[in-house]
């Protein structure tokens, strides 16, 4: 997902929050709506860039949530939110609150990487969120019945493996949750669990956000899953971006940076450092010739910018010295023959 520029028409070195916002807006916003609008106004203070996915990270949250706060505080006219032709996220303006009238930016606009964003926070998305599903007030007696269940220990199996601990009474009610009140296969409560481990989550709380998230969407496959999951992929859009990709990525493209940093073990700066040979390199079949690049840098053992500069010099090298050796050949004038002298010369013996 792209960075986020936020707009400011002075500095300060201190986050500056008004008494209108504590006095007026603080009491009817939920927790999440506030740490937002806090972050936002410290990041625009500190002059630093930010995302939605890093807003997510940071609080614990997920990104449906994050868009949500970002359209709450839109509708209070605190924060005017500026969309691409595309009709996503681009830019964020703070407002004063007072008026609906937007800020004027400042004259110079800050560059950050530009990638597309997933569709899920175009601006259309916003009004039509439905109101989350909360999960019931499961008693001990329902606790123990799902145990009892053949699924059941399955999939607490499952999920004590990924989060590496027993599962805790709290923690079944929403494994029952995700299984009777949302309806998600064993399969899909895999996936799920997986999927939040691998992001560095191991919460219920947050488990329970990305699986409500999901049904909203109307995911109900492992396969419809990791179709939404790789488009909040941060990472994947950059690579798409620094290939000259401006479209939503293929689930095979996805596979392919997936595959570079989970399995080669590459860093982003590695990947992008790769992308940008490719780009450089070829017009067409540009993913296939990053993988290439990569794949060779792992039989190099390479595993960071300087190590990759060190042997592209060496190869540039080589590759002249190659190219003397042969001008010297073709340099070399070679011998004239009279063949028809030598022929009848040798008929002659």
């Amino acid at each position: 997902m792209s960075r986020l520029t936020i707009y400011r028409d002075d500095y300060s070195d201190a986050t500056i929050v008004s008494n209108q916002f504590i006095d007026e807006y603080m009491e009817n916003a939920n927790d999440a709506q506030i740490k937002v609008y806090l972050y936002l106004l410290r990041m625009m203070h500190a002059n630093l860039p930010t995302s939605i996915s890093d807003i997510a990270d940071k609080f614990n949250h997920t990104e449906k949530d994050v868009v949500r706060a970002l359209s709450y505080w839109e509708k209070k006219n605190l924060v005017r939110i500026e969309y691409d032709e595309n009709g996503e996220i681009l830019a964020l303006h703070m407002q004063s609150g007072v008026s609906s009238a937007p800020a004027s930016p400042v004259s110079q606009k800050e560059s950050y990487p530009e990638v597309s964003q997933p569709k899920a926070v175009k601006k259309a998305s916003a009004p039509e969120v439905q109101q989350a599903k909360s999960k019931p007030s499961y008693s001990l007696d329902e606790v123990a019945s799902f145990q009892q269940e053949e699924e059941a220990s399955q999939i607490i199996f499952i999920a004590e493996q990924y989060l590496g601990r027993v599962l805790t009474v709290p923690d079944i009610k929403t494994i029952i949750f995700l299984y009777k009140g949302l309806h998600f296969s064993t399969d899909l409560i895999d996936y799920l669990i997986e999927y939040c481990v691998g992001k560095g989550h191991r919460e219920m709380r947050y488990i329970e956000k990305v699986a409500i998230n999901w049904s909203e969407e109307k995911i109900t496959t492992v396969q419809q899953a990791k179709q939404q999951s790789y488009k909040y992929n941060k990472i994947v859009y950059t690579v798409m971006n620094a290939l000259g990709r401006t479209g939503a990525p293929t689930e095979k493209e996805a596979d392919f940076v997936n595959r570079w940093e989970k399995e080669y073990g590459f860093t982003h700066d590695m990947i992008l450092a790769a992308c940008e040979k490719a780009a450089l390199a070829v017009d067409k079949n540009r993913i296939e010739y990053t993988d290439g690049i990569l794949k060779s840098w792992l039989k190099q053992n390479i595993h960071n910018l300087a190590e990759a500069e060190a042997a592209n010099k060496a190869f540039s090298q080589k590759k002249k010295t190659t190219a003397a050796k042969t001008s010297s050949f073709h340099d070399f004038k070679q011998r004239k023959y009279d063949y028809d002298a030598l022929e009848k010369e040798l008929l002659s013996n």
